[in-house]
């Protein structure tokens, strides 16, 4: 065989250096549907996503979920560990309130190292801090005991929540196929009179893309869990963003004290 001839050429410019503007680790679900793609849609130019996933089951009960927290630091470790990351994001709202947030935050610094860390529930709260709000109604996909302890989460912070509302799924898969019609007539039907702020649950809901045309009906704020998520990595990352058509969170900002405190002592 004839030899190639082989040479290197310059470069024209210096090497780029990836997301700018911030780079976030997802902890996604392994069966997880939804969370990457509504995140990527929400993040600014300049921001990047990079992901792997948790060993997971369907059906979605407290067994099952607390079954993912041996995983969470491998799945962590594997997110790009050659780069520098801005902040780190578990991705599972129920999970979060069943292993606890301070197991997922310790499993995934131990993994990356001491760096802001946030999850579906942390970024709620967050943001309903933010949005200047206490009386929060609850919209969820999940099963009744499910229910039962995010409730318990949410009051045990301190909240007033005058009710939570599930559709009874027990899969993601299914969770993430709810269409936008079902979340939106289910989120004007359960949202309490004197809530001040509705909060949608679960990562696989496609929620986040409904939030502006239920506000505008409400007259109230929506959160949810991806678009939480999204608002608080973009916070905690600090730097000038502007996301629109996601509702009234992203006009928020998040106060130094409460930064502060979401980062690794």
């Amino acid at each position: 065989m004839a030899e190639v001839p082989y040479r290197t050429v310059d470069l024209a410019e210096p090497l780029e250096t990836p997301g700018p503007n911030g780079r976030i680790g997802l902890v996604a679900l392994a069966t997880d549907l939804c969370a990457e793609s509504d995140l990527r849609t929400m993040l600014p130019a300049g921001v990047e996503l990079y992901t792997n996933r948790v060993a997971n089951a369907n059906p979605v009960t407290e067994a099952n979920l607390r079954a993912m927290a041996p995983d969470i630091g491998r799945a962590a470790a594997g997110i790009v560990p050659d780069v520098t990351l801005d902040v780190m994001i578990y991705g599972c709202t129920s999970g979060t309130v069943v292993i606890g947030e301070e197991e997922v935050f310790r499993r995934m610094r131990e993994a990356r190292g001491p760096f802001p860390c946030t999850t579906p529930v942390t970024a709620a709260m967050a943001a309903i801090h933010a949005c200047g709000s206490r009386r929060v109604s609850i919209l969820t996909p999940y099963l009744e005991s499910v229910n039962v302890e995010l409730a318990r989460f949410f009051s045990d912070r301190g909240l007033d929540v005058p009710g939570i509302v599930g559709f009874g799924l027990a899969s993601d898969a299914d969770m993430t196929r709810v269409s936008l019609e079902s979340i939106y007539h289910a989120a004007l039907e359960v949202c309490a009179d004197d809530a001040e702020l509705l909060f949608i649950s679960c990562t696989a809901l496609r929620s986040a893309q409904v939030v502006d045309r239920i506000e505008r009906v409400l007259g109230r704020p929506v959160v949810t869990s991806n678009q939480a998520m999204a608002w608080h990595a973009l916070e905690l990352i600090g730097r000038p963003y502007e996301v629109n058509g996601y509702g009234r969170l992203f006009s928020r900002r998040l106060s130094a004290a409460a930064r502060s405190a979401s980062r690794a002592p």
